[in-house]
């Protein structure tokens, strides 16, 4: 059984407790949808404001649903397209104060108001995207990017 009990006013520190929990819950899970899952529940659990956490995966050159947490969802999405299609090709961060303002959203939950989006990338290859909606507007900010990006980091290898 995992129990993570993370509460912390520092966005930095909360991040290092999430990478630390997230370092636990994957080392030694050959399984990518195992991780993935884990992760997701994982950060569903301890950020606040979320109404979906999950990921995208690459499966031939277009992100197809994968484990996540939250109301249904999208579940193929083109290379290019929304937030995750724009973080996909362009392999970079999309932190969106108001999906409503990026051109060609998806509105997979109409409930959601902002978005950030990290592409996790192995050894040059694209494997899918971290993908977490709030319905509160300008939710994310470059602290969670960059802590998101560091949870992807390990992750990466460990879904490849």
């Amino acid at each position: 059984m995992y129990s993570f009990d993370i509460a912390t006013d520092s966005k930095a520190e909360l991040y290092r407790e999430l990478a630390a929990a997230l370092d636990s819950l994957t080392a030694g899970e050959p399984d990518p949808i195992a991780n993935m899952a884990n992760v997701s529940a994982l950060l569903m659990q301890v950020l606040p404001d979320l109404n979906w956490a999950g990921f995208y995966r690459n499966i031939g050159g277009e992100l197809v649903l994968g484990p996540f947490q939250g109301k249904a969802a999208c579940i193929r999405i083109p290379f290019g397209k929304g937030v995750c299609g724009t973080a996909a090709s362009t392999r970079e961060t999309q932190l969106v104060e108001d999906v409503h303002a990026f051109p060609g959203h998806i509105a997979c939950d109409a409930d959601s108001r902002s978005e950030l989006v990290v592409p996790i990338v192995h050894q040059g290859e694209l494997l899918g995207v971290l993908d977490l909606d709030s319905p509160s507007p300008a939710r994310f900010d470059h602290g969670d990017a960059a802590g998101c990006e560091a949870l992807m980091a390990i992750l990466g290898p460990r879904i490849a």
